[in-house]
């Protein structure tokens, strides 16, 4: 299946100058794999997961950024963030704190590299949200913080939270984990053994 993973990390500061060449691993990781990059369409450790994506040539998955702007002039000129690396852009008009909750509402999966606040806003509603998170570990930032916060503040699905310190790796297990996950569909789901059962009962 092609999973739509997240990539959340820090837009500037320490993590980024520390990170980039983790983050663009990853991204390039999720190209590999064939399956779909979602950020938040910023700059930071989120644009070299991008950059990272695009670098595949033949890249299956698609790139796709939420954008906290309402339309393409605003993203540009208000927000100032970037365009090439995106097959597509949803302008979402819910400034950063409801992209963020849009972005990940709309993935199969949350990866944390490095990170901020707005990390953290992520990672929680991807929790709450009871996604599939991954946390790559030695990033910085939030990253290196999040097994002690869960051990210490109680949250859904903490138990189940994905650790690595390699990019691919950590993929890889978060894709056996989306595999287990939606076990019980195959392929687009069209043939999946759910739709069977709605179909049949009308």
């Amino acid at each position: 299946m092609k999973y739509q993973i997240c990539v959340s990390g820090a837009a500037s500061g320490e993590t980024v100058t520390a990170s980039h060449q983790l983050a663009y691993d990853l991204g390039k990781a999720i190209a590999d794999a064939g399956k779909t990059l979602l950020t938040g369409a910023t700059v930071g450790l989120p644009h070299y997961a991008a950059q990272g994506f695009v670098s595949v040539k033949d890249a299956k998955g698609i790139s796709i950024g939420f954008s906290p702007a309402s339309s393409f002039r605003e993203h540009v000129a208000t927000y100032k963030l970037p365009t090439r690396e995106f097959d597509y852009i949803n302008f979402t008009g819910m400034e950063y704190v409801g992209r963020d909750v849009y972005l990940v509402r709309s993935s199969d999966a949350v990866i944390t590299v490095g990170g901020r606040m707005g990390s953290l806003h992520e990672l929680s509603t991807a929790l709450e949200s009871r996604k599939v998170c991954g946390v790559l570990l030695g990033s910085g930032g939030l990253a290196d913080y999040v097994p002690t916060l869960l051990e210490n503040v109680e949250a859904p699905g903490a138990k189940d939270v994905i650790y690595d310190t390699d990019p691919a790796r950590l993929l890889s297990k978060v894709i056996k984990a989306l595999d287990v996950k939606y076990a019980d569909f195959k392929d687009d789901g069209k043939d999946s053994q759910l739709a069977n059962r709605y179909s049949k009962n009308g």
